[in-house]
């Protein structure tokens, strides 16, 4: 068995040589530097945040004459105008804790029929919970200062905002939360249930994850979940550098010069429109609780609202959350829907290219060959995507960690028009399915099962026990079924060669004729790197230019 390890893998084909040291005891120094076991210089710029202290400044019952007992986070917050049952945690968008998509997304859920059996399981996994990140468009790392600010200038803050006197920032930068690691050590439990029999012990896995600590931290935490803490004997985990202009199908956008300009921040812009008109009267709320010289905006109420999700996933507990109204919340979700839809998603140029690099792998790894690229396309790493040490072909089990946004622009890349619908800026239209905190909350994951079956699946499935579930005739057929956090996609209904069916399966065969169709689809060179006008929002609706 080969000695498991970090690789940590540079863009455009090279391997960084970093200082490392050993996994375990060696008797011979000769071990490659190449081996990383610790944060390396393209890790991000991260710092921990203060500690919690939830078992003194934890206000439930809040008035109530029943107590609940905390879980790690308190999320039992009273809200206006929310009724019995109603989460708002659940309405956060991408910053929403893990949670099982609570409505699936039209497929009915069945058990694998008796004689067939999944093959092979590709995961694509988010991050856990995290703190804030430099460079995010809403700028929650500078709020203190903005609050600072204020009150020099005379502000008091009075009513239900009168903590913000003495409020003090207290939140880390870009690393997990002690509930991000746990969110992905749970994760890998769960996995080892779903998959683990799909692990050949005498072939220990490759795993991918990104540079950046919170990715690293992720996939550690879930390897720790999914094998124990003896991970390292089973798993070689390969580091890809997640920095500018360095090709990585993990973090897609990277080298795609027109997702870090204009073009591809279509969705910000109307993200911001969406806000400039739907909290309004919000923000007009807040100024009645200051005195002195406020000058509070619209973005200030956004920020505060983002506040929310922050501090609980970092601290457990958030004063802002019962600011807002269940309205409110509602609105908060769609902000994120509407940007995600156009920076990364149909609405955006750049949607397809940014996904499309997972897309020719998985193509590539269901084909066990190398991927094969057309023309001049650099949406894959071509020289680590040619060796069998960095991207083995024959594993049952492929563990990727990735991003809220590469996965929403792999989703728009697999050419999934479920997720295609135009998102107004008058309000969200009825049964969207493109609701972020159902795709890529903190942790979320998506799940391709490879099923073989003796022969071909009814189509349309009996729900009595003992009905038949084969065709009558056929020979051994294997499916494709796709999962995004623990609800299936059915895929006939964005790739009608797949047929309509009642378990949302689709024929491997077809599916993979349909991925090679997709990849020309997202016209990665024009997307990436062309010289055409701003589109505005909602020119675009197939993720590409």
């Amino acid at each position: 068995m080969s000695t498991p390890f970090k690789l940590l893998a540079l863009g455009l084909g090279t391997i960084v040589q970093v200082s490392a040291e050993p996994l375990e005891p060696t008797s011979t120094s000769a071990v490659p530097d190449y081996f990383q076991t610790s944060f390396g210089p393209y890790a991000g710029p991260t710092q921990v945040g203060g500690a919690p202290f939830l078992a003194q400044i934890n206000p439930a019952p809040f008035g109530n004459h029943s107590y609940v007992p905390n879980t790690p986070i308190v999320t039992d917050v009273p809200i206006i105008g929310q009724a019995d049952g109603a989460e708002i945690f659940e309405h956060m968008g991408n910053l929403s804790p893990y949670m099982p998509n609570p409505s699936g997304f039209g497929a009915e859920e069945y058990p694998l029929p008796p004689g067939s059996n999944i093959t092979q399981m590709h995961m694509i996994h988010r991050h856990g919970s995290r703190y804030p990140t430099f460079g995010d468009p809403v700028p929650v790392v500078d709020f203190h200062t903005r609050i600072s600010e204020l009150l020099g200038n005379g502000t008091r803050f009075t009513g239900n905002l009168s903590f913000l006197n003495d409020w003090k920032y207290e939140l880390g930068t870009e690393e997990l939360t002690a509930l991000g690691r746990q969110q992905l050590f749970d994760s890998g439990v769960l996995h080892w249930f779903n998959y683990g029999r799909l692990y050949d012990s005498s072939a220990p896995l490759v795993a991918r994850t990104t540079t950046e600590a919170r990715m690293l931290q992720s996939a550690e935490n879930f390897l720790n979940g999914f094998f124990g803490p003896n991970w390292t004997k089973n798993v070689t985990l390969e580091v890809m550098i997640e920095s500018s202009g360095f090709n990585n199908s993990l973090a897609g956008n990277e080298a795609c010069n027109n997702s870090h300009t204009d073009r591809g921040y279509v969705g910000d812009e109307a993200s911001t429109q969406w806000q400039n008109k739907y909290f309004q009267k919000t923000t007009e709320r807040f100024r009645q609780s200051m005195t002195g010289n406020a000058n509070w905006t619209i973005e200030d109420t956004y920020i505060a609202q983002t506040m929310c999700p922050y501090e609980t996933v970092g601290l457990g507990y958030s004063p802002f959350c019962s600011l807002f109204t269940w309205d409110e919340w509602l609105g908060f979700e769609y902000s994120l829907d509407v940007n995600y839809y156009g920076s990364f998603g149909f609405g955006s140029p750049v949607g397809r290219a940014l996904g499309i690099g997972y897309v020719e792998e998985l193509v590539a790894r269901l084909l066990q060959h190398y991927p094969q690229p057309d023309g001049d396309s650099i949406a894959v790493n071509e020289t680590l995507d040619d060796n069998t040490r960095t991207f083995p072909l024959d594993q049952t089990l492929y563990l990727d960690f990735s991003h809220d946004t590469n996965i929403v622009a792999i989703l728009t890349a697999l050419g999934l028009t479920q997720f295609a619908e135009f998102l107004p800026l008058s309000g969200p239209p009825p049964n969207h399915q493109l609701i972020t905190s159902h795709l890529v909350p903190f942790a979320g994951r998506f799940n391709i099962e490879v099923i073989k079956t003796p022969l071909p699946v009814l189509s349309k499935r009996s729900e009595q026990p003992g009905d038949a579930v084969y065709e009558s005739t056929g020979g051994e057929t294997i499916y494709v079924h796709m999962l995004m956090n623990q609800r299936t996609i059915p895929l006939g209904r964005s790739i009608s060669q797949c047929g309509q069916r009642d378990d949302g399966w689709c024929e491997l065969k077809t599916f993979i004729k349909a991925q090679k169709e997709n990849i020309a689809k997202a016209n990665y060179e024009e997307s990436c790197f062309g010289d055409y006008p701003v589109p505005a929002y909602g020119n675009i609706t197939t993720g590409a230019i």
